[in-house]
């Protein structure tokens, strides 16, 4: 694990000196599919995915959630983050999916999020860790508690994996940990379970192709501040991954949402590289898409914003972060 750590630090500098001496490309136009558009994210990245889906409802289809609370959890308060929606406590408690729900139908009166009845054309999976000390499991809970209130049971998959600590759990990870670790780069193998393939069975369905193939296609890095302005908290580089075949059109779109302490800035491209959905994405025809936050004193830890710091407007539609991974998409659509 020593030597992991100073590998991925090593890619880190790395990254940051090419992104200093050379321009990045852009994020090229793809004519990808508007449809079966799924997102997915642990930890930070499961809020942020819970938030793009509920402010994105009528163009997302599905969404996978890893160790991620539900929508609205931190009402803007970092001391709420910390506490109610990591580790609640009697005097804290995580807020129950019910009330939760206000917030919900005020933001899509004002048109700040898409109607919630578009949730009920989506799929949910969710997975919670039995050693998550990080993101207790009654937050997690309560995730699918506030996806009950407009999908069907069938709708949903909330897996629980006793063995797992706060991590992505992917079986093909070069540098993933033992199953109940928590620990950079917060990639761990517990056996054969793989949470990029059970979601997206989940979300997608099952492939019609023979098996996975992993390694082919492209991994570019792009310009990401093409897309995030100054007030976004993202880094200048952003990734994606295109199978085979996939610049001619009409290839699926996945956002996959890192975590906290797991962006370039921090680890390199481990997570982009290891963090499992590329091993999938080619059987699938699935474009693979990987924004990137960036450290700061607000945000030492590059997490996503689902507690407030880049503003109030943090989990609608106009919230920079929002704003930039919708710009990102678009930019997959559009015909080259």
């Amino acid at each position: 694990m020593i030597v992991s750590l100073l590998r991925a630090s090593c890619l880190a500098l790395c990254f940051a000196l090419c992104t200093i001496t050379h321009a990045a490309e852009p994020l090229p136009a793809l004519g990808a599919s508007a449809e079966n558009l799924t997102v997915s994210g642990l930890s930070s990245g499961g809020f942020m995915a819970v938030q793009f889906h509920v402010a994105h409802s009528a163009l997302v289809r599905g969404a996978g959630i890893l160790a991620g609370g539900p929508y609205y959890c931190a009402k803007g308060s970092m001391t709420r983050a910390v506490t109610s929606c990591m580790s609640p406590n009697f005097l804290m408690p995580v807020p129950k999916a019910a009330d939760l729900r206000a917030e919900v139908d005020k933001q899509a009166a004002a048109h700040r999020i898409e109607d919630p009845a578009h949730l009920r054309n989506s799929r949910v999976w969710i997975l919670s860790g039995g050693k998550d000390t990080t993101v207790d499991r009654a937050v997690v809970e309560q995730t699918d508690a506030f996806y009950r209130l407009w999908l069907p049971e069938s709708a949903i998959v909330y897996e629980r994996l006793p063995g797992a600590g706060h991590a992505m759990i992917a079986p093909q990870a070069a540098d993933g940990g033992v199953c109940a670790v928590t620990a950079p780069p917060y990639i761990n193998r517990c056996g054969e379970f793989d949470a990029p393939a059970r979601l997206l069975d989940h979300l997608l369905g099952k492939p019609s192709g023979a098996g996975a193939s992993g390694g082919e296609g492209e991994l570019l890095s792009f310009a990401q501040r093409d897309f995030a302005g100054s007030d976004a908290g993202m880094g200048g580089l952003g990734y994606v991954y295109i199978p085979t075949g996939c610049r001619n059109g009409g290839c699926s779109i996945h956002v996959a949402l890192h975590g906290c302490k797991q962006n370039i800035e921090t680890i390199g491209e481990t997570y982009v590289r290891e963090s499992g959905y590329q091993h999938w994405a080619q059987v699938r025809r699935l474009i693979v898409l990987y924004p990137q936050t960036a450290n700061s004193g607000k945000n030492p830890n590059g997490c996503w914003d689902w507690w407030g710091y880049t503003g109030d407007n943090y989990h609608t539609r106009e919230a920079p972060q929002i704003k930039a991974i919708r710009a990102m998409i678009d930019r997959l659509l559009t015909k080259p």
